[in-house]
């Protein structure tokens, strides 16, 4: 059933968000939902059980939920799935697709909140994976995703030197656009490509290389290109280039190196 809007005490699901029951008949979309506003009493009728959740979950949508917090609002989780982030009622009967803002205090993105302390979680995890641009007079570190075939990620990089002198540090993540598989099930050139350039004796001269149309080698080896790609992923990554800052926010799209010193330093 699909509502535009969903109120529960001081909880919004944005209009640009989508509720509805995997339970219940589908609602014809001209017919008219009247506004309701829901109790904590009658939103919490069971407990939270994590394991019966994340079945129900894969069963009705095929989403693998990695993880799952109680939010704020009574009878209402939050799914953190491989393909992004969602809520669910606690008897996983409700599903939500949107933003989530607490109003007790002040306007605060939930989700947000959890996505911010993955992406910091994430970077640690993959800090020795990374390539990276080191400024000489380091002020700033940025983790960018990348793509070799992406034309604003090659734009970006060939200012590489302009973001160094600002001190700006560049860490790279591999996120192939393409996936890491076909329909067939075969690795796609996007993922071969960046792992050739990760596996390579001198990855920097690679990706710089690589992102000029030049050949690279190829090159197999144990690098975690999969397992960045799903961070990207889970923490909300559609497109490259995607800088987390190291507040954890992250900033979608090129940022032109004045653009990006300036952001950095309102932080």
């Amino acid at each position: 059933m699909f509502k535009k809007v969903l109120i529960v005490s001081s909880f919004i699901i944005t209009a640009m968000g989508v509720f509805f029951s995997i339970n219940e008949p589908a609602v014809a979309k001209n017919s008219t939902v009247p506004n309701t506003i829901v109790t904590s009493a009658e939103l919490d009728l069971t407990q939270l059980n994590i394991d019966i959740l994340k079945a129900k979950i894969k069963a009705k949508l095929g989403l693998t939920v990695i993880k799952v917090e109680k939010t704020p609002v009574p009878g209402i989780a939050l799914l953190i799935t491989d393909q992004g982030l969602f809520y669910s009622s606690y008897d996983g009967n409700y599903f939500i697709q949107g933003k989530a803002y607490s109003l007790v205090n002040a306007v605060t993105d939930l989700a947000e909140q959890s996505l911010t302390k993955m992406r910091l979680e994430g970077v640690e995890k993959f800090k020795d994976d990374m390539i990276v641009y080191k400024a000489k007079d380091e002020k700033y570190v940025v983790t960018v995703f990348t793509d070799i075939t992406c034309g604003y990620c090659r734009k970006m990089h060939k200012q590489m030197d302009d973001y160094n002198v600002r001190g700006i540090t560049f860490r790279y993540l591999a996120y192939p656009r393409s996936g890491i598989k076909d329909r067939l099930g075969n690795y796609t050139d996007g993922f071969k490509d960046l792992r050739s350039v990760w596996c390579n004796e001198d990855p920097q001269i690679a990706m710089t290389d690589a992102k000029n149309s030049k050949g690279i080698g190829y090159r197999v080896c144990d690098k975690p290109i999969e397992g960045q790609y799903d961070f990207g992923r889970q923490v909300g990554v559609n497109g490259t280039p995607a800088i987390i800052l190291s507040t954890g926010t992250m900033v979608p799209g090129y940022q032109p190196p004045a653009q990006l010193e300036q952001l950095l330093k309102t932080l």
